[in-house]
């Protein structure tokens, strides 16, 4: 909703045009729709908003930008929600519980998620619920009951989740070794990407691909969720996942493979990995750590995982994995010499040819398997 302040958006008559460029288009059904959603009829221009808020149109703008609103000019578009919004992210800077630049990334972060939940919800959700059931009905008139009778359920359910994920990215922040370890932190970092992707889009229908890519999306954030995981984002073809240790990101990224392997209908898959210092911002993943998993996910064969040789150290220094089969021989021997169980190794490694991998010199992958006598 970025603006400027340079008027109010009256004519001589002192009345407030409705805004020209809003979703609704002037529509009272899509009008009643959208004050149903929001809770609260419009009245506050921009300008308006912020004074009441107690905010500078400037940072007003700031946040309303960081939110991914259009530009309303100085419509009268907004509600009391929008005056309560600004004047509690103005608030937390006055505190100084946030400084203004987190309090924008707060809004930024915010924004950009629910956009796209709320993208998802009307495109795939609503739109199948709405088909108008009689000729002669609009969509609008058929979503405003399913809207009504929807709406205070999602908003709990949103609100549970955000709990709970809140409640479980606290505590690892708290079990973190330092300060910043925060924010730097040691992962496993994983990028499983779809191959011949460019070359189906030339060959499916467009629904049969979207198809195809919401299968793929929902079986790798179960997979990755219920092995411990943590889905950072999917990028279609491709997703980018992490977990605190290597030993979880390898299960999850040969389950993976094994997954789409037995099913038909989807592409073969490789994977990348690597394991090391990770910055964090905003849900997503950065750094030299995260690069190289995701070019060593390119380089992968097909069905397959390869990983990096920190990954690879990772996995021998925790037990899941043998440095060599050799001494994996001499381990079951030495415990059977002993009386004692031999160790159940997880996971082989094969090292590969080195290779030049462009932008990080030369690296040494690790061919990632399954081991038969380590299997749970």
């Amino acid at each position: 909703m970025t603006v400027d302040d340079t008027g109010s958006g009256a004519d001589a008559d002192g009345r407030v045009d409705p805004p020209q460029d809003a979703d609704s288009g002037g529509d009272p059904l899509a009008l009643r729709l959208e004050q149903l959603i929001l809770g609260a009829e419009r009245r506050y221009t921009p300008f308006q908003a912020a004074r009441s808020a107690g905010v500078s149109m400037e940072l007003a703008s700031r946040f309303w930008r960081a939110m991914g609103f259009a530009d309303i000019g100085q419509a009268k578009a907004l509600t009391e929600a929008d005056v309560l919004a600004l004047r509690r992210l103005a608030g937390l800077v006055e505190a100084g519980l946030l400084s203004e630049a987190m309090a924008v990334q707060v809004a930024r972060s915010t924004g950009q998620t629910t956009a796209r939940l709320a993208e998802w919800q009307i495109d795939s959700f609503l739109e199948g619920l709405t088909e108008p059931p009689e000729p002669g009905m609009t969509r609008t008139e058929v979503t405003y009951p399913i809207v009504e009778l929807l709406l205070p359920e999602l908003e709990e359910f949103l609100v549970y989740v955000w709990r709970r994920q809140l409640a479980a990215s606290a505590g690892r922040v708290v079990q973190a070794a330092d300060d910043e370890e925060m924010v730097d932190r040691r992962l496993a970092v994983a990028f499983a990407d779809l191959v011949g992707f460019t070359r189906l889009t030339r060959r499916m229908e467009e629904e049969e691909l979207g198809e195809l890519v919401e299968a793929f999306e929902t079986t790798a954030a179960d997979l990755v969720a219920a092995r411990g995981g943590r889905l950072i984002k999917t990028l279609g073809d491709e997703v980018l996942y992490a977990a605190d240790d290597a030993g979880t990101a390898a299960d999850i990224a040969l389950r993976l493979v094994e997954t789409m392997e037995n099913d038909e209908t989807m592409p073969e898959l490789r994977v990348g990995m690597a394991f090391g210092t990770v910055t964090t911002r905003m849900g997503d993943v950065f750094g030299t750590t995260v690069n190289l998993a995701s070019r060593l996910t390119s380089i992968a064969p097909r069905d397959a995982v390869l990983v990096d040789g920190a990954f690879a150290a990772e996995l021998i220094r925790t037990g899941d994995a043998p440095a060599s089969e050799a001494e994996a021989a001499e381990a079951v021997a030495a415990a059977e010499k002993e009386g004692e169980e031999p160790p159940a190794y997880r996971f082989a490694l094969r090292p590969t040819w080195q290779r030049p991998v462009r932008g990080l010199g030369v690296v040494e992958p690790w061919l990632l398997t399954r081991r038969d006598d380590g299997r749970p």
